[in-house]
């Protein structure tokens, strides 16, 4: 499987990167939870962290003049463990340079494919593709317009699907999104085939751009199957002093859920103010994408030692 892979990339001229796994420092995203060493050389000062993503690292390297190039690796998310879900697991991440948004969309679903495609009979889901908005899945699914819907609108919608008062009292606008998609748009998606969610609000845009022809809405996307969530890509924010806001506004976020905080990383930010060419982004699951190639409802029964027997 991971041949059918290096011959994907290699026959699309994609170089094979490899970047360290203990960094200096971690993702500001409060919804991730990176998992904290002490520095294994005594003349470092503060702890080293095992990525999240090799993204930060993937972009300084874009930046350096790198070209095309993709990264079979492990990443680590603490405080994450369920069906779905081991704190240690292998993505394949890749950049294009010159690629559209809807480019790199299609160019997963072919890497998506490839490898569904000697475990998956004819007649089974991912012989097709299906692109929804973010607007659209939420309109059809949960009821509301999640670009113009207000605080009541929104909160109606949650206690409909099964949130408490209690949490959408303390839940913010992105929290209550965050749970009708969950709840009631992800687990409808990709049956029957590959379905892309896209064009996310701007308050979750990440690290993507923001759509110049709507800016209410990020150039972003998310990849299901079978209601799993396989993959999440970018239009990359190339905005050194944008990336900067927006990290700023993590760590506030983060401050307020009582999460740890650290400096922001210096050097992506002067590798995207030296230039990060126009490019594309994407992360895909592979332990999930062998769920659905297996048919397995626990990530467990494709992982050879899960954490507990690791």
């Amino acid at each position: 499987m991971l041949a059918r892979v290096r011959e994907f990339f290699t026959a699309r001229a994609v170089l094979e990167v490899e970047t360290p796994i203990l960094v200096n420092h971690p993702v500001t995203d409060p919804n991730l939870q990176s998992v904290e060493l002490p520095s294994p050389i005594e003349t470092m000062q503060g702890p080293m962290f095992l990525q999240t993503s090799p993204e930060y690292a993937m972009k300084r390297l874009l930046a350096s003049g790198s070209g095309d190039i993709y990264q079979v690796c492990k990443v680590f998310r603490a405080s994450e463990r369920g069906r779905l879900h081991n704190p240690e697991f292998t993505l394949i991440e890749w950049y294009r340079l010159g690629l559209t948004l809807e480019g790199l969309m299609a160019e997963v679903a072919a890497l998506t494919l490839a490898i569904l495609a000697t475990a998956l009979p004819e007649d089974s889901p991912g012989r097709g593709c299906e692109y929804l908005s973010y607007q659209e899945a939420l309109q059809h699914h949960a009821g509301i317009d999640p670009l113009s819907c207000d605080a009541r609108e929104l909160a109606i919608a949650a206690s409909a699907a099964g949130l408490s008062f209690e949490s959408i009292a303390a839940s913010t606008r992105d929290d209550l999104l965050d749970f009708l998609v969950s709840r009631c748009v992800g687990p409808r998606l990709g049956h029957g085939r590959l379905t892309f969610l896209h064009r996310y609000p701007r308050s979750q845009a990440a690290l993507a751009r923001v759509d110049p022809t709507d800016p209410r809405v990020a150039l972003r996307f998310e990849l299901y199957a079978d209601g799993i969530e396989l993959a999440n890509g970018f239009h990359e924010l190339a905005d050194a002093a944008e990336q900067r806001a927006r990290f700023a506004t993590d760590l506030l976020a983060r401050a307020r859920l009582g999460l740890p905080t650290h400096p922001v990383d210096e050097a992506l930010l002067a590798a995207l103010q030296h230039g990060l060419p126009d490019c594309c982004g994407v992360a895909v699951g592979l332990d999930r994408v062998l769920m659905v190639a297996s048919g397995a409802q626990h990530i467990d029964a494709v992982l050879a030692l899960p954490m507990e027997r690791a």
